[in-house]
């Protein structure tokens, strides 16, 4: 093909000069000798545009060059010509990373896609395994029912969040790593010395996170048996011994047993949370925190919940937020109460 052939010590200044009137062929990789430089172009030069650059020195020659390995940078790349592109943000918005887990959701008109679109998350996250959400979260131990798409089909995996390890099965537990802010803010609000509730734990990433970082006293409740043992794993894996107390168990029923009275309580299952508020209220010291989660369009639902429930105590709310979207118009609200 077309190349430039110039002396290095001109090199530097001709090849910006190329660039500036988009010259040089950027398919092809630059070669050197020990004295010269060999520049791909995208056509031959005219003589009228070699006079008018002005080059010092020079010489136009026929060679071969080197293409460019280019690769796909993007799932977007990955799937080029084989999906439209609407189709593929719609994609990409669903993507969960948990270790080296990928989930992700398939339009349902993509369906007979989904195996190329797995292979395709699979090349561009470089993670293990690919697995397809086929239900929402379901039932009283939240789980989903995934499909393997690709890679290797196991489903447990460690996962790291501001420096804590969590062991989880995406399989038999629910996590959301989208909530990782959302628990980085929780565990700077806790001060040491407190005792903390924190009901429907999961595998324990708010516990592990307030644990690792404070002197307290975690209660870790949750009514699915693969959650508490996967929490036990995670306590051990983050030398965080005695600091929590996983209990199996509908946290009713716990807290009806054990008399437990908390300087601060978790709730974050937002689709029934407000069922356990009495019970959580009922267990928190006076000038106690609530960290209460619901779905909602406003935050005028969430806290006339808490105040309902509150009653005849008094609240103050601390701090209200969207952690996330969780459909159009509907939120996950946060909300940092203290019941008085």
């Amino acid at each position: 093909m077309i190349g430039l052939k110039i002396p290095k010590n001109h090199a530097d200044e001709i090849r910006r000069i190329l660039l500036k009137y988009s010259l040089i062929n950027l398919k092809f990789k630059i070669k050197r000798s020990k004295d010269f430089v060999y520049i791909p172009l995208i056509k031959k030069l005219e003589a009228e545009k070699i006079k008018e650059l002005n080059f010092p020195s020079f010489e136009i020659i026929e060679t071969e060059f080197e293409a460019h390995n280019k690769q796909p940078k993007s799932l977007k790349d990955y799937l080029k010509n084989k999906i439209s592109s609407d189709k593929i943000i719609e994609i990409k918005k669903s993507f969960d990373i948990i270790g080296d887990i990928v989930i992700l959701e398939v339009p349902e008109e993509l369906e007979n896609e989904k195996y190329l679109i797995g292979k395709a998350a699979l090349n561009f996250t470089k993670r293990r395994t690919v697995y397809k959400k086929n239900s929402n979260i379901q039932g009283v131990i939240r789980t989903r029912e995934l499909e393997y798409l690709a890679g290797e089909d196991k489903s447990e995996t460690i996962h790291t969040e501001y420096g804590s390890r969590l062991m989880i099965d995406v399989r038999k537990v629910y996590f959301s790593p989208r909530l990782a802010t959302e628990r980085e803010k929780i565990t700077n609000q806790v001060n040491n010395g407190e005792t903390i509730i924190d009901m429907f734990t999961g595998v324990g990433p708010f516990s592990i996170a307030i644990s690792r970082n404070k002197k307290v006293e975690i209660y870790a409740i949750d009514i699915n048996p693969d959650a508490i043992h996967y929490l036990e794993k995670n306590i051990i894996l983050n030398k965080i011994q005695g600091k929590i107390i996983p209990i199996l168990g509908d946290v009713k029923d716990v807290l009806k047993v054990k008399n437990i009275m908390a300087d601060r309580i978790i709730m974050n299952l937002p689709e029934t949370a407000y069922l356990f508020l009495e019970s959580a209220i009922k267990s928190l010291k006076e000038g106690g925190v609530l960290h209460y989660y619901e779905f909602s369009h406003d935050y005028d639902k969430p806290i006339q919940s808490v105040l309902t429930a509150s009653s005849p105590r008094k609240i103050k709310v601390l701090n209200k937020r969207k952690v996330k979207s969780r459909s159009p118009g509907i939120w996950h609200i946060g909300l940092d109460i203290m019941i008085t």
